[in-house]
């Protein structure tokens, strides 16, 4: 490695160092954190990676007009649901119908924050998996910041296959290996942490290991009634459906298992009030809807989606084009169906629009957050700060590298807060690394993709999603910190199991 290469990885790393440090340590806000980090990697892209001032601004521009169309915009959607849901009262339905499943909190974690947040993630993806579900955690009195972490921490494997499998797709498409031999091979490189992750937001719901003690049968089904048909599917159908069957199968055998249990250790029950099927399907008929809404005019319904895909807004910014298909947004439909929903509740239309400016109002300060991070990452990639931390970690390993093939999945999430960007930047180079090494190519993209997972849970794009949802502005900094410790875990389990296995692979010549 020629001195020039170390000090541009040491430039690049400047902006994700100072991140970390400004909301970990310093416990900046995050809009001034990440405002701070845009102006430091402009700094660097036009002075020290000659990348041109009007290239530098376009990138940031890009990443601007990303942050709010689509990611704020789905947030503001994902929010206004919850708002309406509380205001109309069909919130306490949705508690009383949980609670008579259960009450024990530790399990309301594994339907809420894994079932169902599992769920929006591959249905929508953009942060309803965190928006969402930490809202309802919180009606049932789990305390805001430890909402937060479980629901980041829940977010992570789901993504994978998020977005009617945007992420799996897109690597598939960047590296040109097969779509359906890809899906499988990292559903089984997904596998023992989809089973672990139950564990931990048991353990993170009551602050201890002991945690476990009553629920481990329950919580071990919940992981494996995720993990076995995502293999399934993606073997059969591909990466467009394992998270949805996956996230259903988890829901449906831990809601069964959990009125079993509650009926062998639970009396009581007379102190839940009861509700109509009419009153619980009016309740929940905001995410029925968002649910029917996001499938029809996903891939999985072409004809659909093709024609909704021609209504977009697209100009040119710089050397790239700025797109945005408003009708075929998550967003879009997910405002649509909870406008519906809210009507379907009893609340009036001027009431509706009142709730949906309020919760606008109340983002402003998120949207700048991210408007900043998303064009912090744009000017990075533009400037080649982001590839040049990549090319480094593969000449400082060498035969080592597929133990940090993870690690720059990560990375690529934490800078960008989507799997799906991170493969874009990183899909080819770990393609190039492994044949060079002569590893198994689409063990090791894989694990790109499972990496890619770990960086969700602390992209300061995912924390500013959390702390809109559960009103924590400014809290940005605890929530970094609690979730850094579980992401540290979380790469080293993957970044041992995938070395190991790969390994292991070699030996067999697969």
């Amino acid at each position: 490695m020629n001195a020039n290469m170390w000090v541009k990885f040491i430039l690049a790393l400047i902006p994700i160092i100072w991140l970390i440090i400004s909301l970990g340590v310093l416990k900046l806000a995050a809009i001034k954190a990440t405002v701070i980090g845009l102006l430091i990697t402009i700094f660097l892209a036009i002075f020290t990676f000659k990348l041109s001032p009007i290239n530098t601004l376009a990138g940031a521009i890009e990443g601007v007009l990303m942050g709010l169309f689509p990611i704020v915009y789905v947030i503001i959607a994902a929010l206004f649901t919850y708002n309406v849901t509380n205001q109309s009262g069909a919130i306490k339905v949705i508690q009383d119908l949980l609670s008579s499943i259960t009450t024990d909190k530790r399990i309301l974690v594994l339907i809420i924050a894994w079932g169902f947040g599992g769920f929006l993630e591959a249905i929508a993806g953009f942060g309803t998996a965190v928006a969402i579900p930490a809202g309802i955690l919180i009606a049932f009195g789990i305390e805001p910041i430890k909402a937060s972490v479980i629901c980041l921490v829940a977010n992570t494997t789901p993504t994978a296959f998020g977005a009617i499998g945007l992420p799996v797709i897109t690597l598939a498409d960047v590296t040109q290996l097969d779509k359906i031999t890809l899906s499988t091979v990292i559903t089984f490189e997904l596998l023992p942490l989809i089973v672990i992750i139950p564990f931990i937001l048991v353990c993170l719901e009551e602050g201890s290991i002991k945690a476990i003690n009553g629920v481990f049968a329950i919580t071990l089904v919940s992981g494996l009634a995720f993990a076995l048909p995502q293999i399934v599917v993606a073997h059969f159908v591909g990466p467009e459906l394992p998270a949805i069957v996956g996230a259903i199968m988890s829901i449906g055998l831990t809601v069964l298992m959990a009125k079993i249990r509650k009926q062998d250790t639970e009396a009581g029950q007379a102190s839940i009030e009861k509700h109509s099927l009419n009153e619980v399907l009016r309740a929940v008929s905001p995410f029925i809807l968002v649910f029917s809404f996001v499938l029809l005019v996903s891939p999985l319904f072409s004809l659909i989606n093709k024609f909704l895909n021609q209504f977009l807004i697209s100009f040119p910014i710089g050397n790239s084009t700025f797109k945005f298909a408003y009708l075929s947004s998550p967003g879009t439909l997910i405002i649509l169906a909870t406008f519906i929903g809210g009507l379907i509740q009893k609340v009036k239309l001027g009431e509706l629009g009142k709730i949906l400016v309020n919760t606008i109002k109340g983002i402003g300060k998120t949207a700048i957050t991210i408007c900043a991070i998303v064009g912090l990452a744009k000017v990075m990639g533009y400037a080649g700060m982001t590839s040049s931390l990549a090319v480094t970690f593969v000449a400082l390993m060498g035969p080592f590298y597929p133990l940090v093939a993870p690690l720059i999945g990560a990375i690529g999430t934490f800078v960008t807060g989507s799997d799906t960007s991170a493969n874009v930047l990183f899909g080819n180079l770990q393609l190039s690394a492994a044949q060079t090494l002569g590893d198994n190519t689409i063990w090791v993209c894989g694990s790109n993709m499972v990496g890619a997972t770990a960086g969700k849970m602390i992209s300061p794009q995912s924390i500013a999603v959390a702390t809109a949802a559960t009103g924590l502005e400014g809290k940005e900094g605890e929530i970094l910190k609690e979730a850094l410790k579980w992401c540290g875990l979380y790469l080293v389990l993957i970044c041992s199991y995938l070395y190991l296995i790969g390994l292991f692979l070699g030996m067999l010549h697969l």
